[in-house]
């Protein structure tokens, strides 16, 4: 059985701790549910066909990470050739961490982001790991050998105070907030001027037979292969090749970071176009 101390450390309700000498934790919103939901489905063809319009999008996106959290890096790692770990390194090098640096980690899922911000040559000094998800929360924790602050909370209401980290960094979560912009004006706030967010998220390669290539590897062997490698009932990876189709181009979500408040944002695709990373300073 976990224990008390250790479930303080991303517990449902964050009592306000500090962060550096002035910055505190505000408390959670406690309207955040903590089950386990036993892979039921959650995606099926009529949500499909419009992912990013559910009224209900983040307690279904919650359930599934949920139900997915003890594959979720190992189906990540196979499906993208461990080209996944390359993509991290690469939006940690264009962060560009030093020791001075509070970094704020949002969606975290099992702390993947975090670990690889860590094993940069010159780390920030204090990390904190945000999500929704308490399984994949339970998993970071587990999994982390550095100390790290876990919190549950919801991307569109972090549980921190205005200009408090110097980096935000987000790993392919952005296209599974209810609202990427209001995700996006909450990362602008909580970051001191001056400080740089990190975006790595799936984009469609604009090649015309890349592109092709590229969706019937998502469409058709990755919803398949991951499907059974997770044991998956929840529609998850039928979820994230429509999620990644009907998301905003590269272009236009440049045009979102700097809507939300951010003075400058580039973006730098990979890997043809299979994912960009965007860089915003704010």
């Amino acid at each position: 059985m976990r224990s008390a101390a250790g479930d303080a450390r991303w517990g449902s309700g964050v009592a306000a701790r500090v962060l550096d000498g002035r910055c505190v934790l505000k408390v959670a919103d406690g309207s955040i549910a903590s089950k386990r939901h036993g892979g039921a489905r959650i995606w099926d063809a009529d949500s499909l066909s419009e992912p990013h319009g559910q009224a209900d999008k983040s307690g279904r996106v919650r359930r599934m990470f949920d139900a997915i959290a003890p594959t979720y890096e190992l189906v990540n790692s196979v499906f993208s050739l461990w080209r996944d770990r390359y993509w991290r390194r690469r939006c940690v090098e264009l962060a560009g961490p030093g020791s001075g640096d509070v970094l704020l980690d949002v969606a975290c899922g099992t702390g993947d982001f975090c670990r690889a911000f860590l094993e940069a040559p010159r780390p920030p000094g204090r990390v904190i790991g945000c999500d929704f998800s308490e399984n994949m929360l339970r998993l970071a924790a587990d999994r982390s050998r550095r100390r790290v602050r876990w919190v549950r909370a919801d991307a569109m209401r972090l549980p921190v105070a205005d200009e408090c980290a110097t980096i935000v960094s987000c790993g392919f979560g952005l296209r599974n907030f209810q609202s990427a912009d209001v995700a996006l004006a909450e990362m602008c706030r909580v970051l001191k001027p001056g400080g740089r967010a990190i975006i790595l998220e799936f984009s469609r390669p604009d090649h015309k037979i890349i592109r092709g290539l590229y969706e019937f590897y998502c469409f058709r062997v990755m919803a398949v292969g991951a499907t059974m490698i997770s044991r998956d009932r929840t529609g998850a990876y039928r979820y994230l090749p429509h999620s990644v189709a009907s998301f905003p181009s590269p272009r236009e979500i440049v045009g979102a970071l700097k809507r939300a408040g951010f003075s400058t944002a580039v973006v730098r695709p990979m890997t043809f176009g299979a994912v960009s990373a965007y860089l915003a300073t704010r």
